[in-house]
């Protein structure tokens, strides 16, 4: 018998966060782990109307081109990929891995060259998803990796995860639009506003907001949502910043984060652990190396670090900044092949000032 909180969580993904209308085409992409949801979605896709179809990823195969791969190999794009960006209308990503460290062996540079041949593809689905073709969702089905990665079981790890999505609710598309509207008067009140400066241990960072657009994350984007976010304008960057949680990307984590900006800029940045692979994630191009992203955690229902981006940067009472792409859809302007969110805790001790206002607060909105 299915778990009625996949029953919900496939409800929601389809009627709320993608929104999938009669006869569009739904791409769903995951791992066969993830096959109850899979089947779910697709019974949800079926009863509105559209056309489901599934691309399995299979584990351990990128592992392996990337590892015998030859260039020419790694650079192929696959037609599939091509054919989802450029058509459909809908598609969406089932983060389920079984093993999250199987790439802990490739040499970045070969993973950064695999990246590298998808760039256009990239660009095409974000053209198409800032001129409303394209819908995506990302979510996530709980694994046995995923709760190892956390200290936890699979079974505590599957409650937080659909507690996160507010899928123990019965009713969670309701508690989704409560919370969109809570952030988007969070929102409004950041309209117009310039300057931005974030205190915390061993943190004074001054960023610019100055004509950027905050967007709402209320479970549309990412599954569980719970966040807003913008792009700060590109060279506006000064002082330091210590994020305390680890930062994680394709399988490496990288621990106790120190970086100092200037117009912009790292300068400086330093590691407990993985400093080699933040160095070359830092000089990967010339965006690299500035913010693309600056966003408020707003999700309560989610409060403990589970090494999980997609979940961690929701948690509320947090905030986080992504070195490298930006969303244009906020006015960012920064170009890169990384996107890497970083986090940092606001509950102990931690101040936004927003024009010299108190914005938050140990991890509360104080306007």
């Amino acid at each position: 018998m299915t778990d009625p909180r996949i029953q919900r969580m496939a409800h929601v993904l389809v009627c709320y966060s993608l929104h999938v209308q009669p006869e569009e085409r739904l791409a769903i992409r995951a791992e066969p782990v993830a096959i109850s949801l899979i089947r779910e979605v697709v019974r949800e896709a079926l009863r509105v109307g559209a056309y489901p179809e599934i691309f399995p990823i299979l584990p351990g195969m990128k592992e392996l081109l990337l590892k015998e791969g030859s260039q020419a190999q790694l650079s192929a794009l696959p037609s599939t990929e091509s054919l989802i960006a450029e058509e459909y209308e809908t598609v969406l990503d089932i983060s389920s891995q079984e093993n999250t460290k199987d790439l802990n062996a490739i040499d970045p540079s070969r993973l950064i060259f695999y990246n590298q041949a998808r760039k256009e593809v990239v660009q095409t689905f974000r053209r198409r998803s800032n001129e409303g073709l394209l819908r995506r969702s990302l979510t996530l089905y709980p694994t046995n990796a995923y709760a190892q990665d956390a200290s936890m079981s699979l079974s505590d790890f599957e409650d937080l995860l659909y507690h996160g999505c507010f899928v123990d609710d019965e009713n969670p598309i309701h508690c989704w639009q409560a919370l969109s509207q809570k952030q988007e008067r969070l929102i409004q009140w950041l309209h117009g506003k310039r300057n931005v400066r974030i205190i915390g241990q061993d943190t004074d960072l001054r960023l610019s907001i100055d004509g950027r657009l905050f967007l709402n994350d209320a479970g549309h984007y990412n599954f569980p949502g719970g966040e807003f976010f913008t792009g700060p304008v590109e060279n506006s960057a000064s002082g330091y910043v210590r994020y305390t949680f680890p930062a994680s990307l394709n399988g490496y984590t990288v621990e106790d984060i120190r970086l100092r900006f200037e117009d912009g800029v790292v300068i400086e940045a330093h590691a407990a652990q993985g400093q080699a692979f933040l160095e070359k994630m830092l000089s990967l191009d010339a965006g690299s190396c500035r913010l693309g992203e600056f966003a408020f955690g707003n999700n309560d229902h989610l409060d403990r670090c589970t090494g999980n981006i997609l979940l961690d940067e929701k948690i509320g009472g947090t905030f986080h900044l992504a070195l490298g792409a930006s969303f244009p859809a906020t006015g960012g302007v920064n170009q890169s092949l990384l996107h890497w969110d970083m986090i940092c805790d606001l509950r102990t001790g931690g101040e936004v000032w927003v024009d010299d206002e108190l914005f938050c607060k140990n991890g509360m909105f104080v306007v």
